[in-house]
């Protein structure tokens, strides 16, 4: 029996006892006793049955009580924070510091990048994760971030490829920094919408498994064919049972105030088509995009130039394989490839390539080595070749702890001589 219940019976008893205890003490009268005796003549005799009887009933009434407060209790906890919303998150701390040619930190603006801090830097990025279903398939995802990363310091500069994958310029302030709805239709359609997405969250093929450390170096080669950023979208994909996938969507920039797929908001129309077993996958993708869209995490500063109100093709490849089991000295692969034409006069054309590597339960189990190497989005006029590497090792210290000490680095990153860049960041993720 519960405590609650326990304290309730007690209180319960104690009051059927006082009565009696009172009686007892009161002068016997003979005389009432007879005449109450001949008039219940015809009436049940009083045993120790019958107290225990009414006890037994006064429990029952109590114990129904007690249920109907745990009821309301339930319910208002029940109630406080739905049930089919989730909650999980993580929060990162990063140490880091570059080594960069005179030319980048002296106040020089080569090619229009800014000059990197060569200071050492310690910063942080706190991210929740809230998803709701309505009807156990759809989900309202939504994600709360905050950080105090710089973007014109050591690792937030974009030209020079040292942004992290873990860096948020939130300025120390929760902000509301992804929000779509999810709803599939029927087994194997899905359809997005929201007010804060990008489009590669509605694709139907994962371009790549490489996880890596620096932005550049995520799906593939973040440049032209899947470069993205948060904004007012929709899309459609469809997942068929054989592995293949197909879906297209789109999103605006500035979406919210000058409105969506017009001439006055630069617009991304992504289409994707892959194939996915599970130890391999390729895919391709054609992303439109007008109205002078750039794109600034794989590329150099004249790669990633457009006509002001111009639009461009692009076109991507990505293939990634893995092998049938970790631990080995066989690492998975993913590679990409990007193409872009502009409708500029001249030098229209850019191009990029990404190979990633990952070796996984190598010296300990959920550990991971990843090596990541390839060129930014490179015109075709530039007469340097800009490449950019990085290299880590992560283990966990716990399932809810993971350490990755890392080096990068950039020959000519910006697409101009003495743009070279090294560092190190050493990450430790909570995740919970």
């Amino acid at each position: 029996m519960k405590l609650f219940q326990q304290l309730l019976v007690a209180g319960a008893a104690a009051g059927m006892l006082a009565p009696l205890a009172s009686q007892a003490s009161d002068v016997i009268n003979i005389e009432d006793m007879n005449s109450y005796s001949r008039s219940q003549s015809s009436s049940k005799k009083i045993d120790s049955k019958t107290f225990i009887n009414e006890i037994n009933d006064d429990l029952a009434i109590l114990k129904g009580r007690v249920d109907g407060l745990e009821a309301q209790q339930n319910n208002f906890e029940a109630g406080s924070f739905s049930e089919t919303t989730t909650l999980d998150g993580k929060a990162v701390f990063t140490i880091g510091a570059v080594d960069a040619d005179k030319a980048i930190t002296s106040g020089s603006t080569l090619g229009g990048a800014a000059t990197i801090d060569e200071s050492t830097l310690f910063q942080y990025m706190y991210q929740m994760n809230l998803n709701t279903s309505f009807t156990g398939d759809d989900n309202l995802y939504v994600r709360l971030k905050s950080g105090n990363q710089v973007s014109d310091k050591t690792l937030g500069e974009k030209p020079f490829g040292t942004y992290l994958s873990s860096s948020a310029n939130k300025s120390d302030a929760i902000k509301v920094d992804k929000m779509w709805y999810t709803m599939p239709v029927g087994e194997k359609h899905t359809f997005f919408i929201g007010p804060k997405i990008e489009n590669y969250y509605m694709h139907a093929t994962t371009p790549s498994i490489y996880k890596p450390v620096l932005k550049q170096f995520t799906l593939g080669g973040n440049a032209s064919a899947y470069g993205a950023s948060t904004s007012p979208g929709a899309g459609w994909a469809y997942n068929a049972d054989n592995g293949f996938a197909v879906s297209s969507n789109f999103t605006s920039q500035t979406g919210q105030t000058t409105g969506m797929l017009t001439d006055e908001s630069k617009t991304s129309w992504a289409t994707q088509v892959g194939f996915t077993k599970p130890q391999y996958s390729v895919s391709a993708i054609v992303n439109m995009k007008y109205n002078g869209w750039t794109d600034s995490y794989f590329t150099t500063v004249n790669g990633k130039a457009r006509p002001v109100d111009g639009d461009s093709t692009n076109i991507g490849l990505r293939s990634w394989w893995r092998p049938a089991e970790t631990g080995t000295a066989t690492p998975s692969i993913s590679v990409g490839f990007d193409t872009s034409e502009t409708d500029a006069a001249t030098n229209s054309n850019t191009t990029m390539y990404f190979v990633g590597f990952t070796w996984q339960d190598i010296f300990q189990s959920d550990d991971r080595i990843g090596v990541a190497l390839g060129q930014p989005q490179k015109r075709e006029d530039e007469t340097t070749d800009p490449f950019s590497w990085e290299a880590y090792y992560s283990f966990k210290m716990n399932d809810s702890v993971e350490i990755t000490p890392a080096i990068f680095g950039s020959t000519d990153r910006n697409g101009s001589t003495n743009g070279d860049v090294t560092g190190a960041v050493l990450e430790t993720t909570f995740k919970f």
